[in-house]
């Protein structure tokens, strides 16, 4: 069964098949929209009547069609067609972020190249250059996306596997209830990209006994509802030792030798060393046994969180209106939400000028009115970061605003020291409370600008800025090896879903994952601030 995401992506595929092949502009214009709605959706998009599938914005009744078809039989119809007619080399370029089909259709066409692989060799022969808009700058920039792509072939999101992840676990244990099963590797260490869904068994499993709906073969591998499925089976005696020694780095087990390991489980083995108990997501240092041998720290839990900050609505690019969003975080148990919608410079997501953010705080201040409980929602915006460092609005709109997050958003091929500086200056602005998103990065589709992490964190700590960790889960962004070090120098971190719908907001829990991944404890962490310490934090920057 295909999940939202995957289910947007063939939309997204369709649209840009269409317009390499030279289709209807009208259709590629209505898939693509049909996109960009539905890859912002949480929930079961197959679950969904055809009626409310249609009243989503973008999508209507020919593409709600679509999408059942795509739910029911995990195809469509109309891809399949463009697909047949384009080499699948090409489909595959059309998939790498960067890689238009403007460009695409140019390779294909002119250049007669019809593989990631062949590109990749034209690019290191200086061969792009020879065609017209293709200079040596555009060639660097496609070998490195062509080299990240190769890279991140064999890679998925945490956040999309960990649930199918228990439910194999759960059906394998069904079908062996004698055997110790349990899900281990980088899904139990809760890395932001795992190779797939990884489970330790104490005997031998008949995968060829299961439902064939649910288990694949291909060649000699296993897949498990389209993730690859790797069960390493080891004796009963074995169990917890190779249980321990995989749910963790091979650098934090450097810390262990073998007689340590036969002490039991892994609370034995800890308590064998003389300290507290390490959550798998933390064993990734040795140094981190330091701070387990006194006073273990109380890395962060979901429900410590108390606001949501970071969030878009239709004022911008989002799903839901104002009003929508405010009442799912209040009838969520949230204390405050911030809405934090798009500046004018960013066009491209719908940007609000002045005359909408004016109309927008009246919106607010009209809906905090009527939240009898404090509730709070706060006036943000999500400021572009300009070239210079610059943000967008005068010095007058940034001024009312309860708190600015700057972010970059274009020109994002930059080297380290225009990267760093650029960031540094937008921290150094006055109206400045959350540096967002700080390498752009967006796991498995493109790597971040490079930044000195240490110039910046010491930036945000001089300026009194908090760095954010964006929860969802194609950013989680900070990475979370540099929280360590923002902790050290008193910079608090914000964890923000970066919400684009509704039920988008609990992406929380992805960056509390990530967060206790680098130590993070509530009292580092922005808004698990009361409303009223949260507002008091936002007018002492300023």
């Amino acid at each position: 069964m295909l999940n939202n995401k995957q289910i947007a992506g063939k939309f997204d595929l369709l649209a840009k098949l269409m317009e390499l092949h030279d289709e209807n502009p009208f259709k590629i214009k209505s898939y693509a929209n049909a996109y960009l709605s539905l890859r912002k959706l949480e929930g079961d998009l197959g679950a969904m009547p055809k009626a409310e599938l249609s009243a989503i914005k973008g999508v209507g009744t020919a593409i709600a069609e679509k999408i059942l078809e795509l739910s029911a039989t995990g195809k469509m119809k109309a891809l399949e067609e463009m697909q047949n007619k384009t080499p699948i080399g090409i489909q595959e370029m059309l998939t790498i972020k960067g890689l238009g089909p403007k460009k695409v259709k140019q390779i294909w066409k002119e250049m007669d190249i019809l593989s990631v692989g062949e590109l990749l060799y034209a690019c290191n022969e200086n061969r792009l250059v020879a065609y017209s808009g293709f200079g040596l700058k555009v060639q660097a920039d496609i070998k490195e996306k062509l080299e990240y792509f190769q890279a991140s072939q064999g890679k998925y999101l945490y956040a999309h596997v960990h649930q199918i992840a228990e439910k194999c676990l759960s059906e394998l244990q069904i079908k062996c209830p004698e055997t110790s099963l349990a899900i281990c590797g980088e899904i139990v260490r809760c890395m932001p990209e795992v190779k797939g869904i990884e489970i330790l068994s104490s005997g031998p499993i008949d995968l060829n006994t299961f439902d064939e709906s649910l288990l694949e073969k291909v060649d000699e591998s296993w897949y498990y509802k389209s993730f690859p499925l790797f069960i390493y089976e080891v004796s009963s005696a074995e169990f917890d030792k190779e249980l321990f020694k995989r749910s963790g780095s091979e650098t934090f087990l450097s810390a262990f030798t073998e007689d340590d390991l036969t002490h039991g489980d892994a609370n034995s083995i800890f308590a064998h060393k003389g300290i507290s108990f390490v959550p798998a997501e933390h064993r990734e240092s040795p140094d981190v046994l330091n701070l387990y041998k006194t006073n273990a720290p109380k890395l962060i839990e979901v429900q410590e969180i108390k606001g949501i900050v970071h969030n878009h609505s239709t004022y911008s690019d989002g799903l839901h209106s104002l009003a929508e969003m405010a009442d799912y975080v209040h009838t969520s148990g949230y204390d405050y939400f911030v809405i934090s919608d798009h500046s004018k410079s960013a066009g491209y997501a719908g940007g609000l000028n002045e005359e909408r953010v004016l109309m927008q705080w009246r919106e607010i201040d009209a809906l905090n009115a009527k939240y009898s409980d404090g509730f709070k929602i706060f006036k943000s915006i999500e400021s572009d970061i300009l070239v210079d460092g610059s943000l967008d609005y005068s010095e007058e709109i940034l001024a009312q605003f309860d708190l600015i997050i700057a972010s970059v958003h274009s020109v994002l091929n930059m080297d380290e020291e225009k990267a760093t500086q650029r960031l540094i200056k937008a921290v150094e602005n006055p109206y400045t409370n959350i540096l967002g998103h700080p390498t752009g990065r967006l796991l498995l589709a493109r790597p971040g600008y490079p930044v000195d992490y240490k110039k910046v964190i010491d930036a945000c700590a001089a300026n009194g800025v908090a760095m954010e960790l964006n929860a969802n889960p194609q950013r989680l962004d900070m990475d979370w090896t540099w929280i360590p070090y923002a902790m050290d120098k008193g910079v608090k971190i914000a964890i923000n879903p970066d919400a684009h719908s509704k039920e988008s907001i609990h992406y929380i829990k992805y960056g509390v994952t990530v967060a206790r991944k680098g130590g993070l404890t509530a009292d580092f962490c922005l808004n698990t601030l009361s409303a009223s310490e949260f507002s008091d934090w936002c007018k002492n920057k300023k």
